[in-house]
């Protein structure tokens, strides 16, 4: 009954919000003309043009980064048995941002290649942590997250040599926008481009949620049930820096999108098995829009970055959790 409620819950927020999300903008929409609109009465008008080159991508982007997030956040936690692993203190998010930085100054900059980039990036960090982890002889949580902070330093170093050798009028505004996430540039096309990249390792992933769930136990108690962990873990890591990545060739850095949304649904559910993963993939979407809404409706004429949002929501939330609990949970009594 618990889950129900919290499905149907959240999905009607999610709705809500996603309304929200088509009506708001500087050329207002309401409710009536959405229906209007699908069925193809409002053909050639100003409100059709909006609505499906501008809110709908927009909206529906908003949503696929959130899920996407937010899953691999909530997978990158299982996996490394640690409550602040996220795309962020793992360094892949640095690392994808560095990769496609690259490819706008080295490359022909096409989506294709920013998330070949991306993708590369976001690899080679998360290889990095995991030699850094091996190096230091300790699997413990805090020892992946210390691996994390310093990959994640060395790629923003890397990032911001790459911005002094940028051209200031063209290419440094493009490798800035890489780090402060928006969703002010997506369009039909760009969604189109990133549509497949991101779903089927979400759908993967989610399919093999069983199996990340089983990794937050010890190995110990892992290899009698017949899973490797070593081959697992970097199975589902490397679906999750492919969706990582992808979501940051569009959006650029969300700021703490795959942290806040696991822990969420963490506190709601209880346990991090079963519906933990789907449940983090629909406050992934609802984090994404509600910090959107504020993003581009508070500074008139401009767009304000999305992880100013996404921090304030994340920031006083975390720190609830932990005032209420004094720690962030454990993971065998979880699951």
């Amino acid at each position: 009954m618990r889950v129900r409620i919290l499905f149907a819950g959240s999905t009607v927020l999610l709705i809500a919000l996603m309304l929200l999300s088509l009506c708001i903008g500087a050329y207002p929409l309401t409710l009536q003309d959405i229906p209007t609109i699908l069925t193809g009465n409002a053909s050639g008008s100003m409100a059709e043009q909006v609505f499906f080159r501008l809110r709908l991508p927009r909206t529906l982007m908003a949503v696929l980064a959130g899920a996407a997030l937010s899953l691999t956040g909530g997978i990158y936690q299982l996996i490394f048995r640690n409550p602040l692993a996220s795309p962020d203190l793992t360094g892949v998010a640095s690392g994808a941002a560095c990769g496609a930085a690259c490819a706008i100054l080295f490359a022909s900059g096409s989506m294709a290649v920013l998330m070949g980039g991306a993708f590369l990036g976001g690899i080679l960090s998360l290889l990095c942590v995991l030699l850094l982890v091996r190096a230091a002889g300790s699997a413990s949580a805090g020892t992946y997250v210390l691996a994390g902070v310093i990959i994640s330093a060395a790629a923003d170093a890397a990032l911001m040599a790459l911005k002094i050798t940028a051209d200031p009028e063209k290419e440094l505004a493009a490798i800035e926008f890489w780090t402060m996430g928006s969703l002010a540039s997506v369009t039909v096309d760009k969604l189109l481009a990133v549509l497949g990249a991101i779903l089927l390792p979400m759908m993967l992933l989610l399919l093999l949620s069983r199996q990340a769930a089983m990794l937050s136990l010890p190995d110990e108690d892992v290899r009698p049930m017949g899973l490797h962990p070593g081959r697992w873990r970097c199975i589902l890591a490397v679906l999750s820096t492919l969706c990582t990545a992808s979501v940051i060739a569009v959006t650029g850095v969300i700021a703490f999108a795959g942290l806040i949304a696991p822990h969420i649904a963490y506190r709601l559910y209880g346990r991090r098995s079963g519906a933990f993963l789907p449940l983090c993939t629909l406050f992934g979407g609802i984090l994404i829009l509600a910090a959107d809404l504020p993003a581009r409706s508070l500074s008139a004429g401009a767009e304000l970055p999305l992880s100013i949002f996404t921090v304030i929501i994340a920031a006083p939330t975390l720190a609830f959790i932990l005032c209420r609990r004094g720690r962030f949970g454990g993971y065998g009594n979880s699951l």
